[in-house]
């Protein structure tokens, strides 16, 4: 009794997550993108910005930064990466796991970059594009090219021509990239990933569906957005039917679904009833088993005890009379 009650109070203190599904009903809100991204380029030489289905244009001045970079990690920011990296493979293959993320969320170790710990002489050789921006809450492209982006009567164009093709270069690592208001200790799909640019004119694509996520823990109650993502590369070359830009391209769509992820409990009611059908069914039980186990007791001594009174032999008369009673004990007194 002791051992299923200590069991039980285990379960009473434990928390589960409770998922909802409704249709998303706000839409005239803005959607922040945050992005530490990396590019194997010099800052002079790239420029982000997000184009939507709008039409409206959203540059990197708004509220982005590019600082110069070493694109080679240090030794311990390589640890960081590879300790990021064994979480992505091990949240794809155990899903619950997202449910502990969820519950640990600002309580647990910030997800980003650490500074490096190496006072490094090499010269920087690639601009880190970090900050957020707001955007419409429609799809849209977000997208690192090169040059500078400069408005267009059509759309906008990026200043490409004033840079030198052979230093064409879009090796990347994603540090971090999520939408919605930024949480701690959260860890997104593309958190952690690198690509290496194995020709100058080369695409990488990131289809993303983005799902508003209204999370609700004892810790934090947040309004987030979880994502999906499919990724494509290509080499550019227009002789081979390859069109299209050189570049990193991040295309991301909206459900029409929203998210409501609630941390529950066991309330003390439901214990305090289950504690008692624990004590119940406990007396209940041990007391059909003792009383079974007495009335096979008895059966067995009943048993022995019968066989311990032999029957006495009856006398036969001569005149076939049979006596059953025990005869006297005669006195042999002479």
């Amino acid at each position: 009794m002791a051992l299923l009650t200590i069991m039980e109070f285990s379960v009473y203190q434990d928390t589960w997550m409770k998922y909802e599904y409704e249709v998303d009903k706000d839409f005239s809100s803005k959607l922040r993108i945050n992005i530490d991204i990396t590019v194997a380029m010099k800052c002079q030489y790239v420029g982000a910005d997000v184009l939507d289905l709008a039409e409206t244009m959203v540059a990197s001045a708004d509220g982005l930064i590019y600082e110069p970079a070493i694109f080679d990690l240090s030794p311990q920011q390589k640890e960081w990466q590879r300790m990021l990296q064994l979480i992505q493979s091990r949240l794809q293959e155990e899903h619950s796991l997202q449910d502990v993320i969820f519950k640990s969320a600002f309580k647990s170790a910030s997800t980003a970059l650490p500074p490096r710990e190496d006072d490094s002489s090499q010269p920087p050789d690639a601009c880190r594009i970090r900050g957020h921006l707001y955007v419409n809450k429609v799809a849209g492209n977000f997208h690192i090219t090169v040059g500078k982006a400069i408005p267009h009567p059509r759309g906008h164009a990026h200043l490409a021509a004033l840079v030198n093709h052979d230093s064409y270069n879009f090796s990347h690592r994603i540090d971090h990239l999520s939408f919605g208001e930024l949480v701690p200790g959260i860890i997104n799909p593309l958190d952690g990933t690198e690509k290496i640019a194995v020709d100058h004119n080369q695409m990488f694509q990131y289809f993303i569906t983005v799902v508003p996520t209204k999370l609700h823990t004892y810790k934090i109650s947040a309004d987030t957005h979880q994502f999906s993502v499919t990724e494509r590369e290509r080499v550019i070359n227009h002789a081979a039917g390859s069109h299209g830009v050189s570049g990193i391209f991040m295309k991301y769509d909206l459900s029409s679904l929203m998210v409501t992820v609630t941390e529950e409990h066991m309330p003390f009611w439901q214990f305090f009833v289950r504690l008692c059908g624990i004590v119940g069914g406990i007396f209940s039980t041990t007391g059909m088993l003792h009383g079974i186990g007495k009335f096979i007791v008895e059966i067995i001594c009943c048993r022995f005890r019968l066989g311990a009174y032999k029957p006495v032999n009856s006398i036969t008369f001569e005149d076939d009379h049979t006596d059953n009673h025990l005869p006297l004990l005669e006195n042999n007194t002479h």
